[in-house]
Order: structure tokens, then C-alpha cells, then sequence
């Protein structure tokens, strides 16, 4: 199973934008420039960065064919799905000035531990309860732009290597029933996980369970090495032992208008 069009399609998307390195704590920001490698191999082994914050244009990814409109606005949106703690603190600016975007709405969807996204239940091989809203679900920035939300280490489906959908809207207008309506989408991309903590995630019982053979993040179709500048999350453990969890974080910057 891979991202191509099932009920949904694949969409890539044209706009321009940004993403900026995460944990820098220099002001200085060079428009256009390369990841430095070092920033990207600090992710990768889920260390801080320590170089300082770079602006870098990139593309947006594709939508792929599993996102479903209207979804609940809430800051957990694990529901009762097992897998490790992931808390993500997503920040969002704007791509001419960095400043941070205040009531924007972030927006994720993945699929579970055994690769199955809610809606959709059965496309990887595996027979489990559905009820169209497991591990999706946004949450809205606040005034430093930051947008938490905690859900599990997602899964891996046939084709693809482990990943998280993201959206970022504007303007929206949240719904008596806990959900959102209208507003302009600025954004759609997708995060990613080092594969050196990827592997030892897949390791533990509630991901061996999955049988589909693993895609890494070397060969997936849609990642292209480009670090934080393409979605790379930089993740810190949340204890002392895999099963403890990560933090990941990561700077979206979004073009507006």
C-alpha cells in the first residue's frame, strides 16, 4: 500500500514553503540557504541542533489519499490506540518575516501500529475496530505560534516509511460539535523520524505485530534527505528506555496570501 489515489487524491502541491531548524538559538537567518549537515545528523540522532536557525524554501509533499475533512480540534488524539507516547511541538511562522502564526490550526492524520489509518481500516492487511477519527485531529497555535499535541509513534504501511501528515490552516471557525470548519489552507507536508529511533521502535511488541516489511527512511519515495528543511522532526527521548516515548519538534514556516 503506498500513497496513490484510493478515495482521496494524491495532490502535490505548488506553493512555496519554509521550514526552519529547530533548538537554534542564534538570530541570524540566511534566506535560501542548505541544512548544514551537522544540523541534519543532530536530528537524525535525535540531538538538539546547535547551529545557528537557517530559512530554507522547500516543497510541500503530497496530501496522499487518507485524509478525511473534519476532524476533532483536541491536543491528544490517541484515542485508545496503543504504541509509544509522541509529544510534538509544532511551531508555525510566517515565511517573510518569521514571526509566529497565532490561532493557526495544525492539523495531523497517521495511520496506527499496525499501519492502518482510521477510515480506512483493512488497506494494510490488518482486521481491527474503525471508528474515522484515531490519531487525527489539530489543535491551534497559541500566541508564540506553538501548537502541542500528543499521539503515538506512528506505524509503517506497505511502501512507505514511518510518517505523520500535516496540515496548517488559517481563519478557521471551530464547530459546536469539536470540529472546525472554512478558513484557508497554507500548508500540507508530512514530518519524518530518524531511522537509527525508528528501528528501535519497530522492535518493541506493539509494533512487531505489524507484518508488513518496513520501509526505511532511505528508500521511501517521498523523503529526500533534506533534514529538518523536509520535514525531519528532531526528537528527544521522554526517559530512559525506547517504551518511554520521544518529544519531537519542528519549525513549519508557511507563505501567506
Amino acid at each position: 500500500m503506498t500513497d496513490t489515489p484510493k478515495k482521496h487524491p494524491d495532490t502535490r502541491i505548488g506553493r512555496r514553503t519554509i521550514l526552519l531548524a529547530t533548538g537554534a538559538t542564534a538570530a541570524t537567518l540566511a534566506v535560501g540557504a542548505a541544512v548544514p549537515s551537522a544540523d541534519q545528523g543532530a536530528q537524525e540522532t535525535g540531538t538538539a541542533p546547535v547551529a545557528a536557525a537557517v530559512c530554507t524554501l522547500t516543497k510541500e509533499l503530497t496530501e496522499g489519499p487518507y485524509y478525511l475533512d473534519g476532524q476533532y480540534v483536541r491536543s491528544d488524539i490517541r484515542e485508545d490506540k496503543t504504541g509509544i507516547p509522541l509529544k510534538l511541538t509544532l511551531t508555525v511562522v510566517d515565511d517573510d518575516t518569521c514571526a509566529p502564526l497565532k490561532n493557526a490550526l495544525v492539523e495531523l492524520w497517521h495511520c496506527d501500529a499496525l499501519g492502518e489509518y482510521s477510515g480506512f481500516v483493512g488497506n494494510n492487511g490488518h482486521d481491527e475496530p474503525d471508528n474515522g477519527t484515531f490519531l487525527r485531529g489539530g489543535v491551534l497555535t497559541n500566541a508564540a505560534g506553538v501548537a502541542a499535541i500528543t499521539t503515538v509513534y506512528p506505524g509503517w504501511y506497505r511502501g512507505r516509511c514511518v510518517h505523520i501528515h500535516v496540515k496548517v490552516h488559517t481563519d478557521v471557525t471551530l464547530t459546536p460539535d469539536g470540529s472546525f470548519t472554512g478558513g484557508q489552507e497554507l500548508h500540507t507536508g508530512q514530518l519524518f523520524f530518524a531511522e537509527t529511533i525508528t528501528a528501535k521502535v519497530a522492535a518493541l511488541a506493539a509494533y512487531r505485530v505489524n507484518t508488513v516489511p518496513r520501509t526505511t527512511l532511505a528508500q521511501d519515495s517521498i523523503y529526500d534527505e533534506g533534514g529538518a528543511a523536509s520535514g525531519l522532526l528532531t526528537l528527544t527521548p521522554l526517559g530512559s528506555t525506547t517504551s518511554a516515548g520521544y518529544a519531537g519538534a519542528l519549525t513549519l514556516g508557511v507563505e501567506q496570501g
